[in-house]
C-alpha cells in the first residue's frame, strides 16, 4: 500500500514539474513579436496610476493598468522603432489630471516629430458633460475623429469646492483650528460656508493659468486664431457635425471607419498592438547603459510603509519606503541619478521631513536628484522635493501649497442631542488637548499655535535654502498658495517645466552622461526577486543593511542567469497625520 502512495505522489510530483515546465514556456513564449508594421493603440479612458504599489493586493487589483511611465516608454520606443508606422488612440471619458494630459500630449508629439502618424477617435467627448481636457489631449494627434452621434464638451472651466460648516452645525459639531495662512484653506471645508477672498483668488488663478493653457495647446493645433478662442467656448457644446463645422474635428466616423482609414495609410499588412503588449515585447527604451534610479513618492504622505487601500483605490506613501527607496539608491554605486516622481497632495509633516532628509543626504553622497512633478505635488508633496537639485513640472501642475494647518472636531454638542454623555479623569495641564470632548484650554491653544508656527518657520526656511530664495520672497510667495506649474516657474519655485522626457534630461546632465549615451532607468525599492527574499529571511541587523540589501541582491543576480531569467518570467517574484496636505476641489474639465 505505501508503494502505491509513493508511486502515486512521484506521478504527482512529475505531472506538477512538466506543468510547471509548459507554463515557464507559455510565459517566456507569449511575448511573441512585435509586427514589422505595427500601429500603436492606446485607450485613455482609463485611469492612468502614476506607480502599481508593490502590494499583493494592489498588484491584483491594478494588473491590467497601464501607468503614466508605460504609456509614454512606449510611445517613445515606438516613435524610434522602424517597425512602428502609427498611433490609434481613443479618447473621449478622459479621467486624468492636467499634468498627466500633458505628459502624454509631449509624448505624442514627440511621435509624430518622427514622421508618423496619430490619430485620435472618441464616441463623445463628454456625453452632455464637460469634454474639455479629454480634446486638450486630443489636439496632440494629427487628426481628430468623432463619432456621428457624439458631441464635444468645449464649455470651460468649473472649480467647487464643499463647504460642511452648516450640515456639521446640525449635528452640533463644530471645527476648531488654525492654520498658516489665509491661503491654507483645506480647513474651510469645515469652517466656512463659501469661499474666502483669499480661497477664490488663488482657485480663480489656478483656474486661468489651465485655460490658458488649453487655448494656447488647442489653438496651435487646430490653427484657430486666440481671439476667437473665448467664442468657441461660449458657445459649446458642439453636437455632432457642428464640431466639423467649427473645425474642432476632422470628420465624423465610428470606430471600425477609424480603424479601417488607418490601415489604409500604414500600408500593406499593417497590425494594431496595444502599448503594453508592445512594450512587454519591444522593452523600454531606457534598458541599458549607466543607471539612474527612478524613485516614486505618490499619494498621502505617511510614516511608516507605503500601503495600498483597496476599497477606496488610493495609494499612501509611507516616509519608510520612499526614503528607504532613495537610501538604496545613494548607496548603490552604479547609479549615477535619482529621478524622483512625486504626484502627492501631502500629509504628514514628519514623515515628509524624514524623505527630504534622504534626498538631502543622496545629494551629500554625490547623487544628484531631480524632481519631476505629476498632477499635484503641493504641501508635503513640494516639501520633500524642495531638497532636490532640479525640479521639473508640467505647466498643469498644482503644486507649493508651502503652509501647516491643524484642529479637532469639537462633538459634544452632538452627543448633547442624542442624549449621550461623557465624564473622564486626566493627569497632565494639556493632558485634554486633542479629546473631540473638550475644547482647547488657553494653554493648550497656545502650545498648539506654537506647533503651527514651527512648523511654518520650518517649512518656509528649508525652501529658502533649498530653492535659493530670499526669505522674504518665500514669506510672500508661500501663506499656503497653491501655484500653477507654470507660474511657480516664474516664482523661482521650478526649475523647468516638462515632464519625464526633460526631467530624464536634467538627470543625465547633472551625472555627466553625453546625450548620445544610453541609460538605464532603474525602479526602487527594486521588485522583490528571489535572492532578495533570501537576504530577508536572514533578517538585517538594522535600517541601512535593509536598504543595503537591495544592491546585495543586485550583485547576486548578476551572477546568476538562471534565476534572472525565472524572474523575469515572474516565477520567483513576491510581490493620519495630513498637517500639511492640499485642498478638496472639484473640477469641471
Amino acid at each position: 500500500m505505501s508503494k502505491v502512495i509513493v508511486r502515486f505522489l512521484a506521478i504527482l510530483g512529475a505531472l506538477w514539474l512538466v506543468a510547471m515546465v509548459i507554463m515557464i514556456v507559455a510565459v517566456i513564449g507569449s511575448k511573441g513579436k512585435v509586427p514589422e508594421k505595427t500601429i500603436l493603440e492606446a485607450n485613455f479612458e482609463q485611469a492612468l496610476p502614476e506607480d502599481i504599489p508593490g502590494s499583493p493586493t494592489a498588484k491584483f487589483m491594478m494588473s491590467e493598468r497601464a501607468t503614466v511611465r508605460d504609456v509614454v516608454d512606449a510611445i517613445d520606443r515606438g516613435a524610434d522603432d522602424e517597425r512602428v508606422v502609427g498611433l490609434v488612440a481613443k479618447i473621449g471619458a478622459a479621467p486624468l489630471g492636467m499634468a498627466k494630459v500633458q505628459e502624454i500630449r509631449e509624448a505624442v508629439q514627440r511621435f509624430r516629430a518622427h514622421k508618423k502618424f496619430a490619430v485620435a477617435y472618441a464616441e463623445t467627448f463628454g456625453e452632455f458633460g464637460p469634454g474639455n481636457g479629454a480634446y486638450y489631449l486630443a489636439t496632440a494627434f494629427d487628426q481628430i475623429y468623432l463619432q456621428p452621434s457624439g458631441d464635444i464638451g468645449l464649455t470651460g472651466i468649473i472649480m467647487e469646492s464643499p463647504f460642511i460648516k452648516g450640515t456639521l452645525g446640525k449635528l452640533g459639531v463644530k471645527f476648531h483650528g488654525d492654520h498658516r495662512y489665509e491661503y491654507k484653506n483645506a480647513l474651510n471645508l469645515f469652517t466656512e460656508t463659501k469661499f474666502t477672498a483669499p480661497h477664490k483668488e488663488a482657485m480663480t488663478a489656478i483656474m486661468m493659468s489651465w485655460f490658458n493653457q488649453m487655448k494656447d495647446g488647442i489653438c496651435q493645433a487646430r490653427q484657430i486664431a486666440p481671439e476667437k478662442f473665448q467664442s468657441l467656448v461660449d458657445a459649446g457644446p458642439y453636437l455632432g457635425k457642428e464640431a466639423v463645422d467649427a473645425k474642432l474635428v476632422d470628420g465624423v466616423a465610428y470606430r471600425d471607419e477609424v480603424y479601417s482609414q488607418a490601415k489604409t495609410k500604414a500600408g500593406g499588412r499593417a497590425e494594431f498592438l496595444y502599448l503594453g503588449k508592445y512594450l512587454d515585447r519591444a522593452g523600454r527604451p531606457h534598458d541599458r547603459g549607466k543607471a539612474i534610479a527612478l524613485v516614486f513618492c505618490v499619494g498621502g504622505v505617511t510614516r511608516g510603509k507605503s500601503d495600498y487601500d483597496p476599497v477606496q483605490g488610493t495609494v499612501n506613501m509611507g516616509s519608510e519606503t520612499v526614503a528607504g527607496a532613495i537610501r538604496a539608491a545613494a548607496a548603490d554605486k552604479d547609479i549615477k541619478a535619482i529621478l524622483f516622481r512625486v504626484d502627492s497632495p501631502g500629509g504628514s509633516y514628519v514623515a515628509s521631513d524624514t524623505i527630504w532628509r534622504e534626498v538631502v543626504l543622496a545629494r551629500k553622497a554625490g547623487k544628484p536628484v531631480i524632481v519631476s512633478m505629476g498632477d499635484v505635488a503641493g504641501s508635503g508633496g513640494y516639501f520633500v522635493a524642495m531638497a532636490a537639485d532640479k525640479i521639473v513640472a508640467q505647466p498643469g501642475t498644482i503644486t507649493a501649497s508651502i503652509g501647516v494647518l491643524g484642529g479637532k472636531m469639537l462633538t459634544s454638542g452632538m452627543w448633547d442631542k442624542v442624549g449621550l454623555s461623557w465624564d473622564e479623569v486626566h493627569q497632565g495641564n494639556n493632558a485634554t488637548m486633542f479629546t473631540g470632548t473638550k475644547d482647547y484650554t488657553p494653554a493648550e491653544w497656545a502650545r498648539f499655535e506654537a506647533w503651527l508656527d514651527r512648523v511654518y518657520v520650518d517649512f518656509t526656511g528649508k525652501v529658502a535654502d533649498g530653492r535659493k530664495l530670499s526669505k522674504e520672497k518665500v514669506l510672500e510667495i508661500a501663506k499656503g498658495r497653491i501655484w500653477s506649474g507654470q507660474d511657480a516657474k516664474n516664482l523661482g519655485l521650478v526649475d523647468e517645466l516638462g515632464g519625464y522626457d526633460t526631467a530624464l534630461k536634467l538627470a543625465r546632465k547633472a551625472a555627466g552622461i553625453p546625450d548620445g549615451e544610453d541609460v538605464k532607468i532603474v525602479v526602487y525599492p527594486r521588485p522583490k526577486t528571489f535572492f532578495q527574499s533570501l537576504v530577508q529571511r536572514q533578517g538585517a541587523d538594522n535600517s541601512d543593511k535593509e536598504a543595503l540589501g537591495q544592491t546585495l541582491a543586485r550583485i547576486l543576480e548578476t551572477v546568476q542567469p538562471v534565476a534572472r531569467q525565472l524572474d523575469a518570467a515572474g516565477i520567483n517574484r513576491k510581490d493620519q497625520d495630513d498637517v500639511l496636505r492640499m485642498p478638496l476641489l472639484e473640477v469641471g474639465k
